[in-house]
């Protein structure tokens, strides 16, 4: 990734506080391999290496949405000291893959609460089991089922679990106040997504995830991703959302109609490109050509 100028956006610092305003000036002319952006006076997301981490700032303190990796997450706390000397309040993990979760193990002593959907906890138990690296992670101490509510100082949260999708356990946190939400890996703008069969996905069940999404908030809701292809942002809007949709309907019509003519798995992965799918491009297609046929041939 390119170094970065850190803190260039003028909104950011007109709605940050003194004290902070003070510290990001100072920081201006700082490079840095991370990048902080803010979406709205005190809502933001990091990236530096895998899934995008979200926050809010509050008068009590910051919350963060993801962690990505050890290393990764102590640069993002370094920053949330700066963002509120409070800290961080809440940690919340949108599914559990290492590239969201990993880092949780740096929020150790310096968060509150770690939440994620109850099938998130028991996966990252299992990876971590399996890894013999139990003592490495810092797991959930709050899970939920299907819908959860938050108070911290002045901002609402509500998270949701729409169903199986990118894994059996991927969960949305609305930021009520900002109409900001953070779907994780439940969107891959315009990305080849990874199908997480053994932890539970399911692309059928994705598509109608997909719908639920688009029809619960609304035409001025902005998304937080996961990940996005190159060129493309990291949020976006409704469009999106059902852009996604629709290609990841248009890999399972393109299966189903290759294993009706007789394709075997080993062939109809050899497929470069899926009709009528023309923004998805570069590496990985065969993640999600593999797990639509896969599942459409489940017995």
């Amino acid at each position: 990734m390119q170094r970065r100028i850190f803190l260039r956006n003028t909104a950011f610092l007109a709605g940050a506080s003194i004290l902070f305003q003070k510290r990001a000036v100072a920081q201006l002319f700082r490079t840095s391999e991370y990048n902080i952006k803010m979406l709205s006076k005190n809502v933001g997301i990091f990236t530096e290496r895998g899934g995008t981490i979200g926050f809010l700032i509050t008068d009590e303190g910051v919350v963060s949405i993801d962690a990505q990796f050890p290393d990764t997450a102590a640069h993002f706390i370094e920053e949330a000291k700066k963002l509120n000397e409070k800290s961080v309040v809440y940690l919340l993990n949108t599914h559990h893959h290492g590239d969201h979760t990993a880092g949780n193990i740096a929020f150790k002593g310096v968060v509150g609460h770690v939440l994620a959907h109850e099938n998130s906890l028991t996966n990252q138990r299992a990876v971590a089991e399996k890894a013999n690296n139990l003592d490495k992670q810092l797991l959930p101490d709050m899970t939920f089922k299907d819908e959860t509510k938050l108070k911290v100082g002045n901002g609402k949260i509500k998270g949701y679990y729409f169903g199986a999708g990118h894994t059996n356990g991927d969960a949305a946190y609305h930021l009520e106040d900002n109409n900001i939400v953070h779907v994780g890996d439940l969107v891959f703008n315009r990305r080849h997504p990874f199908v997480d069969r053994p932890g539970g996905a399911s692309m059928v069940s994705w598509v109608t995830v997909l719908d639920k999404i688009a029809n619960k908030f609304d035409k001025d809701t902005t998304y937080i991703f996961g990940h996005s292809g190159t060129g493309y942002d990291v949020t976006g809007k409704k469009a999106d959302v059902l852009a996604f949709k629709d290609y990841l309907q248009k890999v399972l019509d393109f299966a189903a109609a290759e294993i009706k003519a007789g394709k075997s798995k080993e062939d109809f992965i050899k497929n470069t490109e899926v009709p009528g799918v023309t923004e998805w491009k570069g590496d990985g297609l065969q993640r999600p050509l593999a797990a639509a046929y896969e599942e459409l041939t489940l017995k």
